[in-house]
């Protein structure tokens, strides 16, 4: 016990330590975590301290740690299989898939009757067959997922199309390999006739246990948490489902993939994520790491010879050209430019997580021996680290950014209506003050349109256990459904509402790009959103910026008091502003600043406005020209295209509706 305590501790460190490189590398996490498996093993400590530390007996109790690992990534494998990803891509993601999968998958065929005499007994050859070209044709779903949202991909047009054909490449993957487990499962003497149990059990799965399944929904939503009863039902399904189809001698990694996958999805986000939050813990951090370093573990590259290395090239010849090649020309035969299809090809070549799961059945069932399995584990790593690198030299930062800026445009729309565009910071629940002055001031145009923008920071500690993209997906309905209700609120008020709401992994560098692409009249920013500062001294707007503090009195429910506006330096737009919320919220305008200030209050009254020179009420909300210093309050800035005239200030008067419900 004292050892296998030990084990854990050296592999749990090397884990953490080589994944933190890695991901300082620009490099997935499991990467580095099998290269210290690999490390650890008979490939460089072996015969030092690897064979005392990690020998024989060792191997079982660890591998067994690893294997629950293994159904819970599954697990969180089918829960985030989501159609939501094909939908409108269908024909091509569907195209695209076949090819990415059909040509490697037949030249992987190839190469392993070429080989298999070497690798394999003759009762072996078509499971031997059969599982290289389903190990060639796997594409790692998760990491892909990964390397899109890092570089803010999935918000283009070409990320969405990468994300819904690995969907498909992950479903045809996982079918193939259940019927090479079966086909190899069934050669078995002892209990052939499990294997004919599967498709009944798939049945089964999704016409009686997934209803059955639904009823979770609306027991987390009275109880409002994921109860420890909850959480007990959702773990003994999935071992259970898992304990199944090891019985049937397909393996148990189908078990806790469909279990995922007949999981409830119609309103089930924040069930689903709470269940992968409770996961992380255990899984992230200590079953994951297991299981990647004891594929390591079981690599040995001193027993490679220069025959090996011949295999080695093979492969990888097979697994990059067939990939690229068969990805690549689908997608042109799609339509797709040229250099989208060349990154899209890339993109499908990570194989990552995935690769490593289907060789690790493989070595499990026997398909393969210790040799090629070395090899092929050696191809994941090589086809998983290029990926990066290759897609960001194929298609640059400045070509997301500019594509990114493109799909914002199209979503917006060109429009001739007076667009203002207000960033709600977080929470957005709690910003139906700063919406509602926004659509007062829409309502003084006609025609007019509300853009609600929101950048949230990708979350703190994304899960690892997947792709990740169920956590931040539930994040981003929660948020969408907050800012869905403001933006019902400007509606009843008779302003046309938009919303505009993703992650982003720089909130401060991006909010000027939601700036210019929304093409707003009017920006509407909050003090201390990060960011401000550049879109105030930026290129976007000019610096004339109005602040509008809401007074305490006002919050706490007393009676609304007058707008009162500095005008001492002659702020034409202040001014405008402050006329049109005393008109439209119906209340007195009180104008300060000197001679100027008195100017404007006299002239404002002959046109039928009650507005007086005199000294700011306690309970006003203020509007003043911001001379670059920054306060807590609300903040519209100008763009630079459209400078404010002078103000003729009866056309302003005369434009304003009746008064609008109060803020």
């Amino acid at each position: 016990m004292d050892l296998l305590l030990l084990d854990l501790v050296i592999v749990l460190a090397a884990a953490r330590l080589f994944g933190a490189l890695a991901r300082w590398l620009g490099q997935p996490p499991v990467i580095g975590e099998i290269v210290a498996g690999i490390l650890l093993g008979p490939t460089l400590l072996g015969p030092l301290i690897g064979d005392e530390l990690f020998g024989s007996e060792m191997r079982p109790p660890l591998q067994a740690l690893a294997n629950v690992g293994l159904v819970l990534f599954m697990f969180v494998v089918g829960l985030e299989l989501d159609q939501k990803l094909v939908r409108g891509k269908g024909r091509i993601a569907v195209t695209v898939a076949l090819g990415s999968t059909v040509v490697p998958f037949v030249l992987g065929c190839v190469l392993a009757l070429a080989i298999a005499g070497e690798h394999v007994g003759g009762d072996k050859t078509l499971p031997f067959v059969l599982f290289m070209g389903a190990a060639m044709a796997a594409t790692a779903f998760p990491v892909l997922a990964r390397v899109l949202t890092d570089r803010g991909m999935q918000r283009i047009t070409l990320g969405g199309l990468a994300l819904a054909s690995a969907a498909v490449i992950d479903v045809l993957a996982w079918t193939v390999l259940a019927v090479v487990v079966g086909i190899a499962g069934a050669g078995e003497s002892e209990g052939q006739w499990k294997v004919l149990l599967a498709l009944p059990y798939v049945l089964v799965m999704f016409l009686v246990v997934k209803p059955l399944l639904a009823r979770l929904v609306p027991a987390y939503e009275q109880a409002r948490r994921l109860t420890p009863g909850l959480l007990s039902l959702v773990l003994l399904g999935l071992i259970g489902s898992a304990w199944a189809t090891e019985w049937m001698h397909v393996h148990f990694i189908f078990g806790a993939f469909v279990f995922g996958a007949v999981m409830p999805r119609e309103g089930a986000e924040r069930l689903n994520h709470e269940i992968l939050e409770r996961l992380e813990q255990l899984a992230v951090l200590l079953l994951l790491p297991m299981f990647f370093v004891v594929a390591g573990l079981n690599v040995n590259l001193r027993e490679l010879d220069l025959s090996s290395l011949g295999t080695l090239s093979a492969i990888l010849v097979v697994a990059i050209g067939g990939k690229l090649l068969g990805s690549y020309a689908a997608a042109r035969t799609q339509r797709l430019p040229n250099r989208q299809s060349w990154a899209l090809a890339s993109l499908l070549n990570t194989r990552g997580l995935t690769e490593i799961v289907i060789l690790t059945v493989g070595l499990q069932k026997g398909v393969l021996d210790d040799e090629l399995y070395s090899l092929m584990v050696v191809m994941a790593l090589v086809t998983t680290a290029m990926t990066g690198p290759l897609v960001r030299r194929i298609y640059p930062d400045r070509r997301v950014a500019r594509d990114i800026a493109e799909a914002e445009r199209a979503a917006l729309g060109v429009t001739a209506a007076h667009r203002i565009l207000v960033i709600v910071p977080d929470p957005p629940a709690e910003q139906a003050p700063l919406v509602g002055l926004t659509t007062t001031l829409a309502l003084s145009r006609s025609p007019s349109e509300v853009v609600l923008g929101h950048l949230r920071p990708y979350p703190a500690g994304r899960l690892e256990v997947g792709s990740g993209l169920s956590s931040e997906l539930a994040e981003l309905a929660e948020t969408l459904h907050d800012l869905e209700a403001l933006a019902g609120s400007a509606r009843e008020r008779g302003s046309e509402t938009r919303v505009v709401s993703r992650f982003s992994a720089d909130v401060a560098g991006e909010l000027p790009e939601l700036a210019a692409g929304a093409q707003a009249d009017l920006l509407v920013l909050p003090a201390g959103v990060p960011g401000y500062a550049a879109v105030r001294d930026g290129a976007v707007c000019r610096v004339v910026t109005v602040f509008l503090p809401v007074p305490k009195q006002a919050e706490s429910g007393s009676e609304p008091g007058p707008v009162a506006v500095r005008y001492g330096s002659g702020d034409d737009a202040a001014a405008h502003v402050a006329l049109t919320l005393a008109m439209l919220w119906n209340r007195p305008l009180i104008v300060t600043g000197g001679n100027r200030a008195s100017a404007l209050a006299q002239r404002l009254s002959k046109l039928g406005v009650a507005a007086t020179a005199a000294a700011i009420p306690e309970n006003a909300l203020v509007v003043a020209a911001d001379t670059g210093t920054t306060s807590e309050g609300t903040h519209l800035l100008v763009r630079t295209e459209q400078d404010p005239d002078p103000v003729d200030w009866a056309e302003a008067v005369s434009a304003l509706r009746a008064p609008a419900p109060q803020l």
